[in-house]
């Protein structure tokens, strides 16, 4: 195989119109099968990523914070399904979006709390062009750190919104459907259609070749696989043992997300069940839909295409229904529950959910082998709304999760309690010198959040 065919830091498969970036393979630390630059970048050791995942509409708090601080918590009800993965995370209470709160600026509380998640900046209360927020976390990362992969970071969720409009009070719809801001004016719009996540994270980089090449492989009725076999049995005549099964398993593993991509977006729902609006070509199932999103981090992730994502689960004030956990109510309108057991139920029951499909990310990120440890160990995942009680409107004692150990530089297993009105933006400020961005403060910082350490 030609050096043509190898990334500066990672290596890749190409085809007509793929562009197929691999795992780290230990045989990459050989000058002498892969070049002395593949050989100097493999043995850096593995970067740090961060991703951030937002949920809307805050959560049952009485079933999300644990009895107990330390170790050895009980997992409540809402986060049970991370019992595989609880020595993995930290479970952090008592942190504050104050920016997220009216500050004089009237109702409008759900798009404050998407606009605010990331960025701790105060969002200008308007419906016009004028919008203005701050630059999120993930993209200051992206600005220090972006150089290094194929692609500086992905914005991905499972709701398109609209950029333009009044979405919430006032707020411009900008607010309520992004997270990522790469300047105070300038909210990233996400994709919410994995196969064109799949199809941007493996297609060639010339435009005109990736667009002949996947309308080649719908014609055939191919895989992108096919397209790459040639440099792939290559390749695999210049690995060790261990590293062909790796690559087996990857290749295996891309196939496998690609045919679920095409099974996905297949029959419509009836039109009685249709009660919200899904953008043509994405699964029409919610939970496939958020797991193929997942899956889309986990790849980007492990061929080191980007170290910097952000999902929405849905966007700041969604009213889905979620039938498929036998809750036909609006999630919006259930989150003002006024106290009433039985909506306090359904809420508890859509925030398991989501939390089942984080569960479904960490536990594939540890799956994989990386260093001597898993892909997790080396990622910082960031879970949380930018709301506490849906109900009281509460920007303070929010949500937050934070699964993987970041090179080590975590100690996971406990639920930490920090004082009333900590600023969450210590937080955001603590993730940055991890993945190698350091900055003086973002939003409303007033230093490191202290204790992630023990």
């Amino acid at each position: 195989m030609s050096g043509q065919h190898f990334a500066a830091r990672r290596m890749m498969l190409r085809g007509l119109g793929v562009s197929l970036a691999l795992p780290f393979l230990e045989s990459t630390r050989s000058a002498r099968l892969f070049g002395s630059e593949i050989a100097r970048a493999a043995a850096g050791g593995p970067p740090q990523r961060m991703a951030c995942i937002f949920v809307p509409n805050g959560v049952h708090m009485q079933d999300w914070t644990p009895a107990t601080q330390g170790f050895g918590f009980k997992l409540p009800y809402v986060l049970e399904p991370l019992a595989p993965v609880q020595d993995d995370l930290l479970v952090l209470s008592g942190l504050t979006h104050d920016k997220g709160r009216a500050n004089g600026d009237g109702p409008g509380d759900h798009a404050r709390s998407a606009s605010v998640f990331l960025t701790g900046a105060q969002p200008r209360k308007t419906a016009g062009a004028n919008i203005r927020s701050g630059m999120s976390v993930d993209q200051m990362a992206a600005r220090a750190i972006g150089r290094e992969t194929r692609f500086a970071s992905l914005e991905l969720g499972c709701e398109g919104g609209r950029s333009a409009g009044n979405c919430d009070s006032g707020y411009s719809c900008a607010y309520s459907s992004n997270i990522s801001w790469a300047g105070e004016a300038n909210p990233l719009a996400k994709e919410t259609n994995p196969k064109l996540v799949f199809e941007r994270m493996f297609g060639s980089g010339n435009a005109s070749e990736a667009t002949r090449g996947r309308g080649q492989r719908e014609a055939l009725k191919k895989s992108l696989l096919d397209f790459v076999a040639d440099d792939a049995r290559t390749l695999q005549t210049r690995l060790g043992k261990s590293d062909q099964r790796k690559l087996d398993e990857y290749l295996t593993g891309v196939r496998e997300i690609e045919r679920r991509i095409e099974q996905s977006a297949a029959p419509e729902l009836p039109e009685e069940l249709a009660d919200f609006p899904v953008p043509e070509g994405t699964p029409k199932d919610y939970a496939e839909h958020l797991r193929l999103m997942c899956d889309m981090v986990v790849l980007a992730f492990q061929t080191d295409s980007t170290r910097i994502a952000t999902v929405m689960f849905a966007d700041a004030g969604s009213n889905r229904s979620y039938r498929q956990i036998e809750v036909p109510d609006g999630h919006h309108d259930l989150s003002h529950h006024g106290g009433d057991p039985q909506k306090h139920a359904k809420i508890r029951k859509i925030n398991h959910f989501h939390v089942t499909q984080l569960s479904y990310l960490l536990q594939r990120l540890k799956s994989i082998p990386e260093g001597n440890g898993s892909l997790l160990d080396n990622c910082m995942v960031l879970y949380g709304s930018g709301l506490g009680d849906g109900n009281r409107h509460n920007h303070d004692n929010l949500p937050v999760l934070m699964a993987g150990r970041a090179g080590g530089t975590i100690d996971t297993g406990r639920h930490i309690q920090y004082p009333t009105e900590t600023p969450m933006c210590n937080l955001l400020l603590s993730m940055l010198d991890r993945v190698g961005a350091p900055s003086d403060f973002i939003g409303d910082s007033t230093g490191r959040l202290h204790g992630l350490q023990v």
